[in-house]
This record gives structure tokens, sequence and C-alpha cells, in this order.
């Protein structure tokens, strides 16, 4: 588990942002990629959360999303 250093424009985009897209940002700095799912089972937030903060993020260019090769029904999401 290693921590991708998050650069100083992405903790400006991250000051006024809700604790859970933090904590959502925060996790994705120590995994590289997850999924919707994988989001809410480590941060312990329900489902519903996790895609307002992924929205929030996703607004900011904090976050980016590809579909998963292996299920495309899912999106994985990385730190931008």
């Amino acid at each position: 588990m290693s921590a991708t250093a998050i650069d100083a424009d992405t903790v400006e985009a991250l000051e006024d942002l809700p604790p859970s897209a933090k904590l959502v940002a925060k996790v994705l700095e120590y995994n590289d990629t997850l999924t919707q799912s994988e989001l809410a089972e480590e941060t312990l937030l329900p489902a519903r959360t996790v895609r307002y903060a992924l929205t929030r993020l996703e607004e900011r260019n904090v976050v980016e999303s590809r579909f998963s090769f292996s299920d495309a029904r899912k999106r994985l999401y990385t730190l931008a």
C-alpha cells in the first residue's frame, strides 16, 4: 500500500468539498484504482454518499474514471 502524492492544486480543489469527498480522495491516494463499491467498503460510507463524493471530485478534476475491462457495468476511479 503506497501513497500517491497529492499536489498543491489537488489540495486546493479539495478545500471546500465535504468530508466524504476528502475521505474518498484520501482512500484513492493509498489505493491506485477502485470501483465505487470498493470505495464504499474501504470508507465505510453509504454507496449514495460515495457516488455524490465521486461526482464532486470529477467536477473538480481530482478523480478520473474509466470503464472496467473485466465488467463494463463498473467504473474504475483513480486520482487525476
